[in-house]
């Protein structure tokens, strides 16, 4: 039976992580050096977006003698492939699993905060119907700019097509039948930036100080891929200045120790993300744009099918990083 560790888990993980080939165990905490030793008697741990995978975390799991670490998510920008390398534990990913839910979310956010239709669900709620402050603008028409055109990037292309959107696109890897110009070109033209490429080193901090400056005013800028693409303190800037005109998050540089837990009681501590959920003209969102069944099912399909096909048959499906 292979041993399974699964780290910031939450009910639904425990619903949907059930094979009857693993002995699965679920931890609360998120995974990093503080935590690794829960791995103790483990083949597998099972991490998620905020889990911490640097050079300490893997030293302690390879003490731990664990074997593979499979994300359940596609994103690994938080994952320290030469501290994989170097410590012989291979690491496997979910490359894609709904990339239509996470452009719906998109888009969602987008109609919801251009409409003002989450300020007129409270205010019908309190019998309160008037219209003063809920003008909107029509899509129809407007150019939305695409930066990552991958499967969501797609999906969420075709969705603005429907509304009539003209679109513009940046990928440094470009495929077939989208617009592309370059960055510059996208920035000055676009009524919505709607960002979809993976956090690296060359696009963190994609949207900062001075790539706000070359923007139109009152753009609009969507983020359902990943926190550390904006540099928080100048969206808010730009969001006070008035140069952008509203913000869709999904995700936030700093959410690890925020996003997925009920921060009710305690309040905010993050002085920038207070201060981004006053604003009228933001909506943020828990990284919840993948969170449908259809999303879920197919995480847990083939995360399991990555750690099966592993310890059962010796191969490395959808593998980032190898022993």
């Amino acid at each position: 039976m292979i041993r399974v560790a699964f780290f910031d888990s939450k009910d639904y993980d425990r619903k949907n992580f059930q094979s009857d080939k693993i002995e699965a165990e679920f931890f609360e905490t998120k995974l990093r050096r503080q935590t690794a030793y829960l791995a103790e008697g483990f083949d597998c741990v099972c991490a998620f977006v905020n889990d911490t995978l640097d050079e300490e975390t893997f030293a302690l799991l390879s003490k731990k003698k664990v074997k593979l670490v499979a994300l359940r998510c596609s994103g690994f920008n938080q994952v320290d492939l030469d501290a994989a390398g170097k410590y012989k534990i291979s690491v496997v990913r979910v490359p894609a699993y709904s990339p239509e839910a996470v452009a719906e979310h998109a888009m969602a956010m987008l109609l919801t905060l251009d409409r003002k239709i989450h300020r007129a669900y409270i205010r019908t709620r309190d019998f309160n119907f008037s219209l003063s402050g809920l003008e909107g603008f029509v899509l129809h028409g407007k150019t939305v700019g695409i930066i990552g055109t991958g499967k969501i990037g797609q999906a969420f292309h075709r969705i603005c097509e429907g509304f009539g959107m003209r679109t513009i696109c940046y990928d440094p890897y470009p495929v077939g039948g989208f617009d592309y110009v370059d960055l510059p070109t996208l920035f000055a033209q676009s009524d919505v930036i709607s960002l979809h490429c993976p956090l690296t080193d060359k696009t963190k901090y994609l949207i900062n100080e001075g790539t706000i400056r070359k923007m139109k005013s009152g753009v609009y800028i969507v983020n359902t891929s990943r926190g550390g693409l904006i540099e928080s303190e100048s969206l808010l800037n730009g969001l006070i200045e008035g140069k952008i005109g509203g913000a869709c998050l999904d995700v936030y540089e700093e959410e690890s120790d925020v996003f997925y837990e009920d921060n009710s009681e305690q309040g905010m501590n993050d002085d920038v993300l207070a201060l981004l959920l006053a604003r009228p003209n933001v909506i943020v969102t828990s990284h919840q744009a993948y969170f449908t069944k259809e999303a879920l099912a197919e995480i847990s399909r083939i995360t399991l099918e990555n750690i099966l096909s592993f310890f059962e048959k010796g191969k490395l499906v959808n593998g980032i990083g190898t022993a």
